[in-house]
């Protein structure tokens, strides 16, 4: 058990939790009862295939005061600047992109109402690729709650506190954190005590993972103990309640009579988790040249092809460089991989104008990419001795699939039309000698 933010977690990666808000709410020996203690009524959530491996099955029960299916019928609302892939019609150019950090909505604002697509890519409906969005709110989402049957989501605050009320219990958030909620799990985001804004990966495909270790042995990169997953919490509320959900790329609305947050006790291994990045223990060089990024990686959604991720969520942390003879920033390079860049504090150090905290970038499939024109000089030329990045935090969503802008992204005024100018001075250096 683990305490912060004044709430209780258990603790460990995809670990078979159990938690229950009254004593004895949770059957012993069985999922299923012919009755369930307190009047609950038992409901399976399945995140995974009832059939897949056990290593890679996610399923939780859960023990709640009515069943999911206690709703009115849905109808289609105004899905606002929320898109869903394939982006059909919208043009994916080579070009490098990047944006400045998007300004909080100065009008009331709710979690769900201040979600906007910045790019998208594979294909919802057979479960392939990701949506990449921004949040942000100034106000609690009150009587609604969403559940999005399209993807996992992964949350990574720039901005603010938040308070994520869920089926399984509440996690709070803080930046320099991350928030994953299962395809399927109801939920709100609120603020707790200022606006807030962030970044989002909606992974269409397989639930995110830890990756393999590889040689770096049984220790390093994240270890599945500093993940925290919520203790058993509900509401017995009687009120009229709306239910968004995200299914196929539109938004839905059911009228409830009641609170959907009300799962008394739980036992499995699909619900939320957070994640304390600052525990993310890098490996680096400590010899010579600049090592793969992927060395950052901290979850990963795999695909049908090893070793190529449908998303690999890379964090760029504090961290020694001490690497002798080397270009230590990331090098020049054209990668199959297509690469979506966020910054959530600091300086990311092949960029040293222009990427704000709150911005981000595009790299695409095979668009050549890396150090602007004055990191090359500066550190082509350094005195090279050990060296600590402090006071940063980048990141990166990496995808083997092309990550199409959307049109808003396309045109919104916060894209630097002038990008490409930061390597404009790019000098020749080449005199045909040794």
């Amino acid at each position: 058990m683990f305490k912060s933010n004044d709430l209780c977690y258990s603790q460990g990666f995809n670990n078979e939790h159990q938690s229950e808000a009254l004593p004895g709410a949770l059957p012993v020996g069985q999922f299923s009862p012919q009755k369930c203690a307190y009047g609950l009524y038992a409901e399976q959530f399945s995140s995974t295939a009832f059939t897949a491996p056990r290593h890679e099955n996610r399923r939780t029960w859960m023990y709640r005061i009515r069943p999911s299916i206690s709703m009115g019928d849905y109808s289609l609302i105004n899905q606002g600047l929320l898109r869903t892939a394939p982006l059909k019609g919208t043009l994916c150019p080579p070009n490098v992109m990047r944006w400045n950090a998007q300004a909080i909505p100065e009008t009331p604002t709710n979690f769900l109402d201040g979600l906007t697509t910045i790019a998208a890519n594979g294909d919802v409906k057979t479960q392939i690729g990701i949506g990449i969005h921004l949040y942000s709110a100034n106000k609690s989402m009150n009587n609604r709650f969403f559940c999005n049957a399209d993807g996992e989501l992964l949350l990574v605050p720039q901005k603010g506190e938040l308070i994520a009320r869920t089926e399984l219990g509440l996690l709070q958030v803080k930046p320099g954190e991350i928030l994953v909620i299962p395809r399927g799990i109801k939920f709100q985001v609120n603020p707790l005590n200022q606006p807030i804004s962030g970044y989002i990966c909606e992974n269409y495909g397989a639930p995110f993972t830890l990756p393999e270790r590889g040689p770096v042995g049984a220790n390093g990169f994240a270890n599945q103990r500093d993940f925290c997953y919520p203790q058993a919490w509900y509401e017995d509320i009687q009120q009229e309640s709306y239910l968004i959900t995200k299914f196929c790329g539109e938004l839905y609305q059911a009228q409830l009579d009641h609170s959907p947050l009300d799962v008394v006790a739980w036992v499995g291994n699909s619900a939320p988790y957070k994640y304390d990045l600052s525990r993310f223990n890098v490996i680096n060089s400590v010899s010579f040249d600049h090592p793969d990024p992927s060395i950052f990686t901290v979850l990963t959604s795999p695909s049908d092809t090893k070793g190529t991720a449908n998303m690999d969520f890379v964090i760029f942390p504090p961290r020694w460089m001490v690497a002798e003879n080397t270009f230590r920033p990331p090098w020049y390079h054209r990668n199959v991989m297509s690469e979506f860049m966020g910054l959530v504090h600091g300086v990311y150090d092949a960029k040293e104008k222009g990427f704000e905290p709150g911005g981000m970038s595009l790299h695409n499939c095979m668009t050549p990419h890396g150090p602007e024109a004055d990191v090359f000089e500066k550190a082509t030329n350094a005195e090279l001795s050990p060296q600590k990045y402090a006071n940063t935090l980048a990141f990166m969503f990496e995808s083997r699939y092309v990550i199409t802008p959307t049109e808003f992204a396309l045109n919104t005024s916060s894209r630097q039309k002038d990008y490409l100018s930061c390597w404009g001075n790019l000098k020749k250096h080449f005199n045909g000698k040794p």
